[in-house]
C-alpha cells in the first residue's frame, strides 16, 4: 500500500510540474488555460487520493472527497469563464 501512495504522490507532483511547464511553454492564453486546468485538477485529485489512503480516517476521506468534488465542479467553470473573457477582449490567438 505504501508503494501505491508513493506512486500517487509522485504522479500528482509530476502533473503539477507539467502544469507549470505548460504555463511557460504554451503559446497563447487558451492553450495555457487548458494546461493549467487539466493538469492541476488531476494533480490535486491524485494528491488527495494519496492522503485519503494514507490516513484512512473517516474525516480525512470525507474532506478529500468533498474537496475533489469541489475542484472538479469549479475548475471547468472557471476555465470557461476565463476563456470567454479572453475571447471577449479579443486576445490574439497563436498562428
Amino acid at each position: 500500500m505504501t508503494y501505491v501512495i508513493c506512486l500517487l504522490l509522485f504522479a500528482g507532483t509530476f502533473l503539477f510540474f507539467l502544469t507549470g511547464l505548460g504555463l511557460i511553454r504554451m503559446p497563447d492564453v487558451f492553450c495555457r488555460m487548458h494546461a493549467a486546468t487539466k493538469g492541476a485538477s488531476l494533480g490535486v485529485a491524485l494528491l488527495l487520493i494519496a492522503a485519503a489512503l494514507y490516513f484512512r480516517e473517516t474525516g480525512v476521506v470525507t474532506k478529500a472527497v468533498v474537496t475533489l468534488l469541489f475542484i472538479f465542479l469549479t475548475a471547468p467553470v472557471a476555465a470557461s469563464l476565463l476563456g470567454r473573457a479572453a475571447y471577449a477582449r479579443k486576445i490574439p490567438l497563436w498562428d
